[in-house]
């Protein structure tokens, strides 16, 4: 008998919900099969089975548990797979009906003769034909149930959902980063013209050669992370009466589920290689929409980046990832008239906005430190050098 326990948490995780049951009591597993879907404050996972043989649910989903709680456990099964309803589960066969002489009848309970008497017409009547009440009195319309008229049940036109895990939890940390952070937030808009161009000229011998396209979030996450060399009060945080600075980018790129947001993290972002970093970015989206991100994944991210552009977003104020210090958001791509050489030129523009914690980071820093990320971006050859 295999126990299936609930996995580490993670960092400062200590419960879980079974969301949900992928296989059915009684039913048999494959080894590796994903059985159960559990959600914490931070994500949401799936748990495999351990080996192959038949599943007995201990657990219910909705219930909550701890980190090394045992919710199943598998019956290795040595020969061929059972049916998915086994034998000892199977309901017995319902009864035959009685034949239509010994059905009882509302003739049953009455004296002999009498029940002889109406057995021919022994089937049910129809029910005898009542009028029906009058209407209550109207009120005027839209009074809302004024002068006798009944108020509608507010119920019937709603349908009331629980908050999953993560959702109630992204509700209270956004309330608590806007309590806890003096956030502000700076705007600058970025020419992508040039790293289009940059794009569009190597993409596919790029592609064929690291076996990953070159998307515009990994060339972001390089000219943060190089930003960041330069202002490192955007990668610290406070912790009581002191800073700590971080001597590794570890970022935070946020990812929609159909569960809600999570911010996974590439670590030592600062380490890597444009390839290195569309590998890691492409890794942990796939993993987190598919619920398969582990609670390591979503700690110790230093500084995040937001793509609301994905979304159509043309401008936003994004929200702090506490402890971080710092968050830079990204917007839609959209063709604009802006001024060059002194002529008006349509060209490929974005909105960037850094949201900051104003008890650490001044405003000059957190202005110039978005220039720089906006002077790498519209230089590419910049990011190569490290100029």
């Amino acid at each position: 008998m295999i126990d299936v326990t609930i996995p580490p948490l993670g960092e400062s995780v200590t419960e879980a919900v079974l969301a949900r049951w992928l296989k059915q009591d009684g039913e048999h597993v494959r080894a590796d099969e994903p059985i159960l879907e559990i959600e914490t404050e931070k994500a949401a996972m799936e748990i495999v089975a351990e080996a192959s043989g038949r599943l007995t649910i201990l657990q219910p989903a909705g219930a909550r548990v701890t980190a090394g709680a045992v919710v199943a456990q598998i019956a290795e099964a040595a020969a061929a797979p059972a049916p998915s309803r086994p034998a000892e589960r199977t309901p017995p066969p319902a009864p035959a009906p009685p034949p239509v002489e010994t059905q009882p009848s509302m003739a049953a309970a009455r004296p002999d003769a009498e029940a002889r008497a109406e057995a021919p017409t022994a089937a049910p009547a129809a029910p005898v034909a009542r009028p029906a009440p009058p209407p209550p009195p109207r009120g005027p319309a839209g009074d809302g149930g004024r002068d006798g008229e009944p108020a509608r049940p507010v119920e019937a036109e709603i349908e009331r959902v629980p908050m999953t895990e993560i959702r109630r939890t992204i509700a209270t940390r956004l309330v608590e980063a806007q309590r806890q952070a003096a956030i502000l937030t700076t705007f600058n808009e970025v020419d992508l013209g040039e790293l289009q161009a940059v794009r569009a000229r190597y993409r596919e011998r790029f592609r064929a050669k690291h076996g990953v396209d070159l998307g515009l979030m990994s060339l972001f996450i390089r000219a943060t992370v190089l930003a960041l060399r330069e202002f490192r009060v955007l990668n610290a945080r406070i912790e009581g009466t002191d800073i700590l600075h971080h001597r590794r980018v570890h970022m935070g790129v946020a990812v929609a589920t159909p569960r809600g947001l999570v911010v996974p993290v590439i670590r030592n972002a600062d380490t890597l290689t444009v390839a290195e970093l569309e590998r890691a970015v492409g890794d942990l989206a796939e993993r987190a929409r598919q619920a398969k991100i582990k609670p390591d994944d979503l700690t110790g991210g230093t500084f995040s980046i937001t793509n609301g552009g994905v979304f159509g977003s043309l401008l936003s104020t994004p929200l702090l990832n506490p402890p971080q210090s710092g968050i830079l958001g990204m917007h839609k791509i959209q063709e604009r008239p802006v001024a060059a050489g002194g002529q008006v030129v349509v060209r490929p523009m974005m909105y960037v906005a850094l949201s900051y914690d104003h008890r650490l980071v001044d405003g000059e820093q957190a202005v110039r430190f978005l220039v720089r990320v906006k002077e790498q971006l519209e230089d590419p050859a910049r990011m190569l050098l490290d100029v």
